[in-house]
């Protein structure tokens, strides 16, 4: 493999123990890290050829990223926490007005398709289960309609059945959004619902890289 790439709307399972390089994979995609060699081009923008400040505006507006650990603010309520890429993108929060909602209603209508009750989204995500803060993470992830998404091993924490139940709710969401979803795990159960797996040992042996 010449160059790893997804392609717009596609479902992609990224696999890999740790130590075989997926901090620094999701870290040049999100242009957290600037690539040493070779070029990283995320929707069409070379990343190498922004500084570091265009590269947080452009992740702002084009990347959503689902955590392990969430990154959830805690004394924030769910409701501020999936609103945050609104408040730090305009072009997120004009995607969602574009659409004929307002970005407050649009987290409501993320936090229903993804089973969190409204009662809960006033509650600070501190006060949230474990199975809740995911939820809230991955609406924070799609509002503003990102064209990519990076879950990075969101599913770690759950058991099976609520693993499926997840993956299959962050499944639609990005398939109604058109929005393409780099999924990183270890667990190579998951990875069936995905249109392409791609082992990172892969693109290692393709770059000469390694790493976290």
């Amino acid at each position: 493999m010449e160059r790893f790439a997804v392609a717009a709307g596609e479902r992609v399972f990224l696999c890999g123990p740790s130590g075989s390089g997926k901090t620094t994979l999701l870290s040049l995609i999100g242009g957290v890290l600037e690539a040493q060699a070779g070029r990283v081009v995320v929707c069409g923008q070379d990343l190498g050829a922004l500084r570091a400040g265009a590269r947080d505006r452009f992740r702002a507006d084009h990347i959503g990223f689902v955590f392990q650990l969430f990154n959830l603010i805690p004394y924030l309520s769910a409701r501020d926490n999936i609103l945050l890429p609104c408040r730090f993108s305009a072009l997120r929060s004009r995607r969602v007005r574009e659409a004929g909602r307002s970005p407050e209603a649009e987290a409501e209508r993320l936090a229903a398709h993804l089973d969190l009750d409204r009662g809960l989204l006033d509650r600070p995500a501190a006060e949230l289960s474990v199975g809740q803060q995911q939820r809230v993470a991955a609406a924070r992830a799609l509002i503003g309609r990102p064209p990519l998404v990076i879950a990075d091993e969101p599913t770690s924490a759950l058991d099976a059945d609520r693993q499926r139940g997840f993956l299959e709710l962050l499944l639609g969401e990005c398939a109604a959004a058109g929005a393409a979803l780099l999924f990183v795990s270890h667990d190579a159960r998951l990875a069936a619902h995905f249109d392409r797996v791609v082992a990172l040992d892969e693109i290692n042996r393709a770059t000469g890289g390694g790493g976290a």
